[in-house]
C-alpha cells in the first residue's frame, strides 16, 4: 500500500470518528432536553373544520383555567405531584367548552411519556423521542393536534423569548434546540433511532 493511500485511509477513519463522536454527544445533548422539557398535548376528535376548530378552544380555556401551572412553576420533576389534583378541574372545564358548543365528545387528560417526532415551535426546534406531557384527548383523540412546551413555559407566545430558554436549560441544550433542522442532519439521525425504539415498545 503506498504512502498516500495510508494517508487517505487515515483521513477518512478520523473523519468517521469525528463524525460518530458528533452524533454521540448530539444525542446526549436531546436525551437532556428530552429529561427537561414539559409538553402540553391537545388531540382533536378529527380532521373536521369543526373538530379542529373546537381543539383550539379547548386549548385556549384549558390554558386559562391552568394558568397556575403554565407559569413556568410546574416542571419535569414535580409535574405528577402538580398536576395530577388539577386534572379533574381542567376536564370539567374542557367538557364545559365542549357542552357548550353542542358537541358530545368527553375530554380525558392525562400526564405520561409520549413519543414525539421532531418538532419545531417558532423558532425552537425539539428531538424526536418521549417527552412528559399533559395530554388532552377530546373524543377518541383521532384529528390533528396541537402542542406546545409547557416548561420551559413557551405555551404562551409572550414567553416564548431567549431569555425563558436561558433560565431552564443549559448552553449545549440552548444550542441544539435553536438549529435548523432543514440543515442539521442529526437532527434526522436522532429520529430515525427514536423512531426505531419506539417502535420495538410496542
Amino acid at each position: 500500500m503506498s504512502f498516500v493511500k495510508k494517508i487517505e485511509i487515515s483521513i477518512s477513519l478520523a473523519m468517521i470518528t469525528a463524525i460518530i463522536f458528533s452524533i454521540i454527544s448530539f444525542a446526549d445533548t436531546a436525551e437532556e432536553i428530552r429529561e427537561d422539557v414539559l409538553r402540553l398535548h391537545v388531540i382533536a376528535a378529527s380532521d373536521s373544520e369543526a373538530d379542529q376548530a373546537i381543539k383550539l378552544k379547548v386549548r385556549d380555556a384549558i390554558l386559562t383555567a391552568g394558568a397556575d401551572i403554565f407559569d413556568g412553576s410546574v416542571d419535569v420533576e414535580n409535574a405528577v405531584k402538580k398536576i395530577t389534583p388539577k386534572i379533574k378541574t381542567l376536564e370539567e372545564t374542557a367538557n364545559k367548552v365542549i357542552r357548550e358548543n353542542k358537541f358530545d365528545y368527553d375530554v380525558a387528560i392525562t400526564i405520561d411519556k409520549e413519543y414525539f417526532t421532531t418538532r419545531t415551535y417558532e423558532t425552537v426546534t425539539l428531538p424526536a423521542g418521549e417527552y412528559l406531557s399533559l395530554i388532552v384527548k377530546i373524543g377518541e383523540g383521532k384529528g390533528k393536534n396541537w402542542w406546545c412546551v409547557m416548561f420551559p413555559p413557551m405555551c404562551i407566545s409572550a414567553a416564548a423569548e431567549d431569555t425563558v430558554l436561558q433560565s431552564a436549560l443549559n448552553e449545549d441544550e440552548i444550542n441544539l434546540v435553536n438549529r435548523n433542522p432543514k440543515i442539521e442532519p442529526r437532527f434526522k439521525i436522532i429520529e430515525m433511532f427514536e423512531n426505531l425504539k419506539n417502535r420495538t415498545k410496542r
